[in-house]
């Protein structure tokens, strides 16, 4: 049976985007081990998904922002551990603007006999499979499912009865199954607003997220507020008085299961819009257009995309934003939020009536 590395080094939304293609990997009747290489932003992604056996965490020089310096101790971190677990092969996933050859060098140096990749630049003998985007491929595609076209590509396609969906393994009982949460109790369908993103540029600003929570609480709602442990004094001001706020509060594995019970979540172009979707909840998405919603928008659930997607900021990759005023989102308004909400709701799901109603 073949031990096969698969990697992603970036954030948590990339990882659990990667999810199905790895699914695919893990699946194949010649496959006994499943190493997922992954950075320590993505390794609380990783421990979410089914497929691996076994996770690495390694701080990628090309990838993080700030990057770890590329000297050589700790390069043999990784070519030692690769080395020495002797994989039969390798598939590096990226997204479009990234290479895969940084890694594969690496991974031919630790004595990889066989490397899948996707590279527009000429990989001479560092990959053995080379997809090039806009030849073998779109570039034009939900990131899933390049993903999948990669490991496709490797040999791996997906089993039959595997929607190719993301999916995360069941979070039930983490948070709601513990002691002391009274949100626990909350049994109202509810709407979570995840009002913080890692990069700046895809952030609705803080104070049209305040104005959602309280619309969407006039009009009914029990309205949730997510947020990491940074995160805090934002969650804490967006949900005011009329939200409950779950800043600082939940893990990942946690935040997933409260997403999987919300009937509705609104997020930016950020991790938790994608985790939303590997649980299976609508989203709507206020989603800058710093990178193109055809690949980045949270995939295979009912999404409402908000945001002006032919602003000047469109396509640029910027963290923080180009353009005086963040136009782009700033244009988005609560109503707009709120409405859009409304025409996601499940409709096995009870409708909220609003609180100036008899």
């Amino acid at each position: 049976m073949k031990k096969v590395l698969v990697a992603r080094l970036d954030s948590v939304g990339d990882v659990l985007v990667t999810g199905p293609a790895i699914r695919a990997v893990a699946a194949h009747p010649e496959v006994g081990e499943v190493t997922l290489l992954c950075g320590p932003q993505g390794r609380a992604a990783a421990e979410l998904l089914p497929g691996p056996s076994e996770i690495f965490t390694w701080a990628s020089p090309w990838t993080i922002v700030p990057a770890p310096s590329a000297d050589a101790a700790h390069i043999e971190t990784l070519r030692a551990f690769v080395a020495e677990r002797g994989f039969d092969e390798a598939v590096i996933f990226t997204s479009f603007h990234q290479s895969p050859l940084p890694l594969a060098l690496v991974l031919r140096m630790a004595g990889v006999p066989r490397i899948s990749g996707a590279s527009v630049d000429f990989p001479g003998s560092l990959l053995d499979v080379r997809l090039k985007p806009g030849e073998d491929f779109p570039e034009d595609q939900p990131e899933v499912e390049r993903a999948l076209g990669i490991a496709e590509a490797a040999g791996y396609p997906l089993p039959a009865g595997d929607d190719g969906r993301m999916r995360v393994a069941d979070p039930a009982g983490s948070f709601f199954g513990s002691a002391g949460h009274t949100f626990a109790e909350q049994t109202a369908p509810y709407v979570v607003v995840h009002p913080g993103a890692a990069v700046p540029a895809r952030m609705w600003p803080a104070e049209r997220s305040a104005a959602a929570v309280e619309l969407l609480a006039e009009r009914g709602h029990t309205v949730v507020v997510t947020g990491g442990a940074g995160e805090k004094e934002l969650t804490a001001w967006v949900a005011g008085e009329s939200g409950i706020d779950l800043g600082g509060v939940t893990d990942l594995r946690q935040t997933a299961e409260v997403l999987s019970r919300a009937s509705v979540v609104v997020s930016g172009n950020t991790g938790p819009a994608h985790l939303a979707a590997a649980v299976g909840t609508p989203v709507v998405s206020l989603f800058s257009p710093v990178v193109p919603p055809i690949r980045w928008a949270p995939y295979g659930v009912p999404v409402e995309l908000l945001g002006d997607q032919t602003a000047a900021c469109r396509g640029t990759r910027a963290r923080d934003c180009p353009v005086p005023g963040h136009p782009c989102l700033s244009s988005v308004t609560a109503g707009e939020v709120a409405d859009a909400v409304e025409r996601l709701w499940p409709d096995d799901r009870p409708r909220p009536r609003p609180t100036n109603e008899n």
